[in-house]
């Protein structure tokens, strides 16, 4: 099993971070992680080079985890939300998923063949609206051709605990687990 891992925070030890470190611990597999903010990734140019051609003309670290997106079985996206959004940096990291659209809407073509399952992880003080952050994750993981996706998980207290002594967001850590091992 392969599971690749978007994270979206700026903060190497956060709340996020920690999240993720204990997704892989217990993950059996093979594991990828793409972060965000420390990555040589540039945000889609609009340059409508995939309009015409497969892939992406931008030669940076995304040509490899387009050829990860290929291969692996599951997909998690896992986020701070910023003004009830995902962060700045994931969502410049999905704009280059636009070859992928422009594959299936432009081209007629089917980008990605192999099915996968994925998973939404948001994290965060603030009002607690996660719909927003994960209505936007499901797009980009449908982009990738994530067919099954659990129900987000989620810890918006963390201003006042943090993430990992959440009981409800480990609950839900373990159930992204078990529906990535079924």
């Amino acid at each position: 099993m392969k599971t690749l891992i978007f994270n979206g925070s700026p903060r190497k030890n956060g709340d996020t971070a920690a999240i993720i470190n204990r997704i892989k611990e217990n993950l059996q597999g093979d594991c990828k992680i793409v972060d965000a903010y420390y990555s040589e990734i540039s945000p889609c140019m609009d340059c409508r080079w995939c309009r015409k051609n497969e892939g992406c003309c931008i030669n940076d670290e995304m040509q490899e985890v387009y050829a990860y997106i290929q291969e692996c079985d599951n997909i998690i996206i896992a986020s701070p939300i910023y003004f009830s959004e995902l962060t700045g940096k994931i969502l410049d990291l999905g704009s280059r998923l636009q070859t992928y659209y422009t594959a299936r809407y432009s081209r007629n073509e089917n980008p990605i063949i192999k099915k996968k399952k994925g998973a939404v992880i948001l994290v965060g003080g603030g009002d607690g609206n996660v719909d927003k952050a994960y209505s936007t994750a499901r797009i980009l993981l449908r982009h990738m051709n994530v067919t099954d996706i659990f129900p987000v998980v989620y810890s918006h207290n963390t201003d006042k605990k943090s993430a990992i002594e959440d009981e409800n967001l480990i609950e839900g850590v373990n159930g992204i687990l078990e529906f990535f091992e079924k």
